[in-house]
């Protein structure tokens, strides 16, 4: 038998080349979105958004349309269920002027919600509907269009046979004229029965799913690609928040790690503890640094962030055990005047409560401060309290995105963890981070009639360190390393 050639090899099952080109896609305008359907929307084809209710679909439909009126696509919002006068003042408090567009007759809001007596009692056919839309179209050349809520439209039918020849029509006008539609509808619960318009799936060309979850009694929102024709998409579930600037989408969508390599050495902001680490940390890496209460952790890692600042650097430290003025006060015992680097901006403290809000909003609001603050290092204090976010889960899910986030920009990144029990090492083997580079355990012991604090570096990875015990002091000096 012949030896293929190169040129064979490069072949699909039918002989014919293998060439990739995906379909052409438009933008959402939405933080995220685009990086998880690679591009945007299928341009020209129709997208189904389906969730329950307060899962963010006609927002996330309003938005991608005024994405599309602000480059240059003027466009059709469809309403079945909500006034238009609604729409607009909702719009509103997220400083959109959806009258001015209408003015400019860039945005076109059409307010389709139907007298059910009129629909049941048959006089009514979609076609008058698109006899309209289609006068709207060419008069202002729309290319998007966002069908809001055609379930409610298709539920005053008394025959689903009808409902299906309405949804057909509607479908092929829409392809007819180019336009890059979004149609939302309510989907029921997984526990119960499937929706009747699972048949919207088989004909839309993407179909993405949002829902609400409440977990430990933190309300989440989530979101997630069922398919898309003709091109690759981000098959995870992904987190998403409504904030004051509309939908933010926080994807990981990369299936390899793009972590910088670790720089040189960055001074602890203790000397001896230098000399422990062979230098200090490595800057860029992961550094862990664990305890029970009252071990030292939060002193450790500020005199680490003093220390950072001095040199003209900047530090992002967030905080779900205590206010920053709690946390500057405190750290006056131990002699770390923390307020002037606050005022000069190098140390930035963020304070959260972890149950006030989903692990979407408090990562996303970890990653806008890592845009904004631009910071060399990062302190989370304490990963152990983030658990109250929902789960353990979604903290696992919160500190993995803030540690993979801080590798890729080459940020030093400080997680300091309480320890429950005496067992520390058992503790840290169990929390799933081997992704972090250097651990360093801090113990609180009973020696000779006195509590005795002690430190050990237990793994730093790619450089040297000391494998003993080392007593150690917090004094008002800060910490005082006792030599051996």
């Amino acid at each position: 038998m012949a030896t293929p050639t190169r040129r064979a090899q490069h072949r699909d099952v039918a002989g014919l080349p293998k060439r990739r080109k995906e379909i052409p896609k438009v933008p959402t305008g939405i933080a995220g979105l685009d990086e998880v359907l690679r591009g945007g929307l299928p341009a020209g084809r129709m997208t189904l958004l389906n969730g329950g209710a307060g899962s963010g679909k006609s927002l996330m439909g309003l938005q991608c349309l005024l994405h599309g009126v602000g480059a240059g696509e003027p466009g059709i919002l469809v309403l079945f269920e909500e006034r238009a006068a609604a729409v607009r003042q909702n719009a509103w408090s997220l400083g959109w002027d959806l009258a001015s567009l209408e003015r400019d007759n860039r945005l076109y809001l059409m307010d389709a919600r139907l007298n059910p007596e009129v629909v049941i009692s048959g006089d009514f056919s979609i076609k008058g509907l698109l006899a309209i839309l289609d006068q709207q179209v060419k008069a202002m050349r729309a290319r998007r269009i966002v069908i809001d809520a055609v379930d409610t439209l298709l539920h005053l039918y008394d025959s689903p046979m009808r409902e299906r020849h309405e949804l057909y029509a509607l479908h092929e006008w829409l392809l007819d004229r180019g336009l890059t539609t979004i149609m939302t509808v309510k989907t029921v619960p997984q526990e119960e029965a499937p929706s009747r318009y699972a048949f919207l799936d088989f004909m839309a060309d993407c179909v993405i799913h949002v829902d609400q979850r409440v977990t430990a009694q933190v309300a989440t929102r989530r979101l997630r690609v069922i398919k898309y024709r003709g091109s690759g998409y981000g098959r995870n579930e992904y987190p998403f928040i409504i904030s004051e600037n509309g939908i933010n989408v926080i994807p990981i969508t990369s299936n390899v790690l793009q972590h910088r390599p670790p720089g040189p050495k960055v001074s602890s902001g203790q000397a001896r503890l230098d000399d422990i680490l062979a230098g200090g940390y490595k800057r860029g890496t992961s550094i862990l640094i664990v305890g029970t209460a009252g071990a030292g952790k939060t002193t450790l890692a500020c005199v680490f962030a003093q220390a950072a600042c001095l040199r003209g650097e900047r530090v992002l430290y967030l905080n779900f055990e205590e206010s920053p003025e709690s946390m500057v006060s405190n750290m006056l015992s131990p002699g770390l005047a923390l307020q002037p680097l606050i005022k000069t901006g190098r140390l930035v403290v963020q304070s959260y409560l972890p149950e006030a809000m989903g692990v979407e909003e408090h990562l996303f609001h970890a990653l806008k401060a890592l845009d904004v603050v631009q910071p060399q290092h990062v302190v989370v204090d304490a990963i152990s309290a983030c658990q109250r976010m929902g789960s353990e889960h979604a903290a696992f899910d919160y500190l993995m995105r803030v540690l993979n986030a801080c590798k890729e920009r080459g940020i030093t990144c400080i997680y300091l963890n309480q320890a429950t029990g005496l067992d520390i090492v058992a503790e840290i083997s169990g929390i799933g981070f081997s992704i972090i580079d250097t651990v360093i355990l801090l113990r609180h012991l009973p020696i000779d009639g006195a509590m005795k604090r002690q430190l050990v570096v237990m793994k730093s990875r790619g450089s040297k360190h000391s494998e003993q015990f080392h007593e150690f002091q917090i004094t008002d000096r800060g910490i005082d390393l006792v030599k051996a």
